[in-house]
């Protein structure tokens, strides 16, 4: 017999034994769900508590799922990525963003460096920093304290630090606020400089390179805008030293815009960028929660980290879940997942999980280098509820679709308001389970009938049930605890990944367009010779542009 490829899972007995169950598989929540089924579906990580007794398998189905696993090697992946080998093969790197949160006394020695004593480093120097912006030791060209601090980059080094200054909001510091901006859209940068004193506002340019289009171009115009605004006779080249502050490596470029290179803190090529909010990339955010909790954040992510390295299998839970979502995607037919928190602080946790996974994931080509032939990859999408109950979740009840959705919440509010005698949070959760019962069991045309609905409608009224979810709840939306939550989901997109034979760690498929933006660029400022090298349908929407920008 063959022996199986490890970039090719379709080559493993258990890729073959797991198609065999699906054409089989009749799933039937109602009778599956059993007092022993969730207590043996029911693991803990950390703080949080996962129930994955609603997801659409059987012990079976368990079982050879995790036989993958041991034959394509996914442990053995790991441990390597832990170790610093260089796993992303494409770029020839390292994946070492678990090495973000060790703690100090670790140690972890990759080309002979020590990368735990370096990300200490810059992790002590960022916490000064962020410790002298909040207590007002450092103060703008004017002698004003900072107020406001304005966070430029993109994708990962944007995606990260606003979700998480969303989810932290209670841990802010009063009369400290941070605003994002990403899209090179002039409307981005212009609604958020809206209203802020340039005298009490911080810039932080968050460019690995100090090279990246859209982030260069918004920390330009922000400059401007700084330079403009300031009182007559403040001196331009120390304002941008004292109103700009830069995470990058690039240190001669950074000194070229006009930052101090000593307020510019680094990261390294082994930390991508959708990994990247537990580094330097954080700045933003250090400043507003401050060291202490960003301390409880890098915790928390490490906390998980263990989980995964050292947890058994069959209650190793970003392995489980991972798992589920491979069967789903290749055996079950799914193409989305969503992600449903019941909690408004995480309202852009889905969008930041859209650039982790789609980013990661979103391949046809092996690491080998052959082309995939099977489906790899998810659409993340979602919403807070109760927010998406009056939206999209009728497709997700009733569609044709299979949507496989995690639900997430917390035992604890943010803030405890009440309406009378009415405990509103516990209003809000009673939602959280009442979904997940429904999108399970469903209800049968006797039901609905024996509700009295008319024979015409119970067509309509009938809920089909059998729609897979899986529940994480905690006792309250910590800083550990959001740590805990992202580097799960980091850590699920790993198996993945590591399952369907693919670089979760490169991002090729970003970059094509930049460069095709650079060369059509002079088209679209009215060069025709440019323009003409164009195909058809380009040139003619340049033309339209050009006339109408023009009026």
């Amino acid at each position: 017999m063959t022996a199986p490829d490890p970039a090719d899972p379709t080559t493993t007995a258990a890729w073959a034994r797991l198609a065999g169950l699906a054409e089989t598989y009749e799933p039937d929540l109602r009778t599956s769900l059993t007092q022993s089924w969730v207590e043996h579906q029911t693991l803990r990580a950390g703080d949080l508590h996962v129930d994955l007794s609603k997801n659409l398998f059987d012990d079976g189905i368990d079982t050879t799922l995790l036989r993958l696993a041991e034959e394509v090697g996914v442990l053995a992946r790991r441990d390597a990525m832990l170790a610093g080998e260089r796993i992303n093969v494409t770029e020839d790197r390292a994946v070492l963003h678990t090495a973000l949160r060790l703690p100090a006394d670790a140690s972890l020695t990759v080309d002979g460096q020590d990368v735990v004593a370096d990300v200490h480093e810059v992790l002590g120097r960022a916490y000064a920093f962020a410790e002298r912006v909040r207590s007002g030791d450092w103060t703008g060209v004017t002698g004003k304290r900072i107020e406001t601090v304005v966070n430029i980059g993109i994708g990962g080094s944007d995606l990260g630090p606003v979700m998480a200054y969303e989810a932290l909001e209670p841990y802010r510091q009063e009369g400290l606020s941070c605003r994002f901006i990403s899209n090179i859209d002039p409307t981005d940068a212009g609604q958020t400089l809206s209203g802020l004193d340039p005298e009490t506002t911080l810039f932080i340019v968050s460019s690995k390179t100090f090279g990246t289009l859209e982030t260069l171009t918004n920390a330009r115009l922000c400059r401007a805008w700084l330079l403009d605004r300031l009182p007559a006779g403040a001196d331009p080249a120390a304002a941008v030293a004292q109103h700009f502050v830069a995470v990058s490596t690039a240190l001669d470029k950074v000194a070229d815009f006009g930052i101090d290179p000593d307020n510019a803190f680094g990261f390294w090529d082994w930390v991508g960028g959708r990994y990247s909010m537990d580094s330097a990339i954080g700045l933003s955010l250090m400043v507003a929660i401050g060291p202490e909790h960003f301390a409880d954040l890098l915790a928390g992510f490490h906390t998980m980290d263990e989980h995964f390295r050292t947890a058994p299998p069959a209650s190793n839970v970003p392995l489980r879940m991972g798992l589920l979502n491979v069967w789903y995607v290749n055996f079950l037919g799914a193409h989305t997942h969503a992600v449903l928190p019941y909690a408004q602080l995480l309202h852009r946790f889905p969008a930041y999980l859209q650039q982790l996974t789609m980013e990661s994931n979103g391949k046809s080509v092996r690491w080998d280098g052959e082309a995939v032939t099977y489906d790899t990859g998810e659409v993340f999408w979602g919403e807070p509820g109760t927010n998406g109950q009056h939206a999209f979740y009728q497709l997700i009840h009733q569609g044709t679709r299979l949507v496989p959705a995690d639900f997430i919440a917390f035992a604890q509010p943010a803030y405890e308001l009440k309406d009378g005698d009415t405990d509103v949070h516990e209003l809000f959760l009673a939602n959280f389970f009442a979904q997940t019962k429904a999108l399970a069991f469903g209800s049968t045309a006797d039901e609905v009938r024996a509700e009295g609905v008319a024979e015409e409608l119970v067509s309509a009224r009938t809920f089909p049930g059998n729609r897979p979810t899986t529940s994480i709840m905690a006792p309250a939306l910590t800083p550990s605890v959001l740590g805990q939550l992202v580097a799960l989901y980091e850590h699920i997109t790993f198996v993945q990944g590591a399952v369907w034979g693919i670089d979760s760690f490169d991002q090729w498929g970003v970059e094509l367009g930049k460069v095709l933006a650079q060369e059509i660029g002079p088209a679209v400022t009215g060069d025709a010779a440019v323009a003409a090298e164009q195909d058809p349908s380009t040139q003619s929407l340049i033309a339209y542009y050009r006339e109408n920008r023009a009026r």
